[in-house]
C-alpha cells in the first residue's frame, strides 16, 4: 500500500464531471503507470471518512479527485486520524471543476493529463495546515475543522452561500463567485469586530477578511497575495468600512491582488488569529459554508506533503535557497 495511491473520487464534483470524466481520468492514471485503488464518495463528509481509514489501513499516498471542498475533507480525514503522523502522508490532487484555487498556488495544473504527470513526477513539498475552531449555525456549538487554503470571513462566506446556492439549481459557472459577489453587495452589512493576531489587536468595522495559507479562492481571486503555504504563518487581509461603489469600482484588482493597496485594506501575519464580532459573520474553509464567529485560527506548519509541479526538495537544497511558492512564480513566469 505504501507504494500506490487511494483515490477518492467525488462524482458530484464540477456539477456532476467527477462521474463523467472518471473513466478518462482513471485511463490516465493507467497509462502514466502510477498503481491505484479508487473508491467513490457517496455523500458529503465521507471523503472524511473514507481517508481517515486509509490511512487507518495502512495507506499512505492518498488523491483527491474532485475541487478544492474534497481535498478540504480528505485533509479533515488524515488530520482526524492518529494511526500515522501526518507528515508521513502524501495528498495529490486532480481538479475536477472550474475553480483548483489551492492547486493555483501550488502548481497543481487543471488539465487532467499534466495533473497526473506531476503526481507520476514525485516531487512534493511539506504544506502548512489550519486548525479553525467555530460555532455551528445549528446546534450553537463550538465545532473545529482543519483547511489547506483560506478561511474566509463576513462578505466572503456570504458570497460563498449564494454562489454554492446557484450551483445546485444548475445555475453555476466559473463567473458564479463574481456574480454572486456582486448581488450581495446591497444586503451585506459591515460588522463591528476584534481581531487578535498573535499579539496585535484590531477594532474596526469589518467588511470582508481572508486567513490564507494560500493565495486563491472563488475561482482566480488572489484574495491573500502574499501568502505562502510553507511558511508557518497565516496571511491576513482585513477589508475595512468601504463602500458599495468602491467595491464595484475595484472588483478587477481581486484578481491580480493589487486591492489590497486600497486605503480601506490591512494585511497582517501570524500564527494564531483570533476574531470576535457584534452581531456574528459567517465562515468558510476552502469553499465550504461552515459557521459564525468567534473563531481561533492557528497554523500547523509544515504538518503534510502535498505533490507540486516543483523541483524535488532534495535539488533545492543544493543551492535554490528560495521558498517552494517563490519557485512556483518563477517557473509560471518562465513559462
Amino acid at each position: 500500500m505504501r507504494n500506490q495511491w487511494f483515490v477518492i473520487v467525488n462524482p458530484c464534483s464540477g456539477s456532476g464531471k467527477g462521474a463523467k470524466d472518471w473513466p478518462r481520468i482513471a485511463s490516465l492514471l493507467g497509462d502514466s503507470g502510477i498503481p491505484f485503488e479508487a473508491v467513490f464518495t457517496q455523500r458529503p463528509n465521507h471523503a472524511t471518512e473514507l481517508a481517515g481509514q486509509a490511512v487507518r489501513k495502512g495507506w499512505h499516498r492518498l488523491i483527491a479527485v474532485g475541487g478544492d471542498g474534497t481535498v478540504n475533507e480528505v485533509v479533515n480525514g488524515i488530520f482526524g486520524q492518529k494511526a500515522t503522523a501526518t507528515r508521513e502522508i502524501t495528498l495529490g490532487m486532480i481538479p475536477v471543476g472550474t475553480g483548483n484555487d489551492w492547486g493555483r498556488t501550488v502548481g497543481i495544473p487543471s488539465d487532467y493529463a499534466e495533473a497526473i504527470n506531476v503526481i507520476g513526477s514525485g516531487r512534493t513539498m511539506l504544506h502548512d495546515i489550519g486548525h479553525i475552531r467555530y460555532r455551528d449555525f445549528t446546534i450553537r456549538k463550538t465545532l473545529s475543522r482543519y483547511f489547506i487554503n483560506i478561511a474566509g470571513m463576513g462578505y466572503d462566506a456570504m458570497v460563498l452561500a449564494k454562489t454554492n446556492a446557484l450551483k445546485e439549481v444548475g445555475r453555476g459557472s466559473k463567473f458564479s463567485y463574481l456574480i454572486s459577489l456582486l448581488s450581495c453587495l446591497m444586503r451585506y452589512k459591515k460588522t463591528a469586530a476584534t481581531i487578535r493576531v498573535d499579539q496585535s489587536e484590531i477594532k474596526a468595522r469589518i467588511f470582508s477578511m481572508n486567513v490564507g495559507i494560500c493565495r486563491y479562492n472563488g475561482g482566480g481571486m488572489m484574495q491573500v497575495p502574499g501568502a505562502m503555504p510553507d511558511d508557518g504563518l497565516f496571511d491576513l487581509t482585513i477589508i475595512k468600512d468601504i463602500g458599495r461603489l468602491k467595491v464595484i469600482a475595484n472588483v478587477s484588482k481581486l484578481y491580480d491582488g493589487s486591492f489590497i493597496k486600497l486605503p480601506e485594506v490591512e494585511t497582517m501575519r501570524g500564527q494564531r488569529v483570533r476574531i470576535e464580532s457584534e452581531p456574528a459573520v459567517p465562515l468558510e474553509v476552502d469553499g465550504e459554508l461552515l459557521g459564525e464567529s468567534p473563531f481561533e485560527v492557528e497554523i500547523i506548519p509544515q504538518s503534510i506533503r502535498i505533490v507540486t509541479r516543483l523541483e524535488a526538495e532534495s535539488q533545492v537544497a543544493g543551492g535554490d535557497s528560495s521558498s517552494p511558492l517563490e519557485r512556483i512564480d518563477a517557473e509560471n513566469t518562465v513559462k
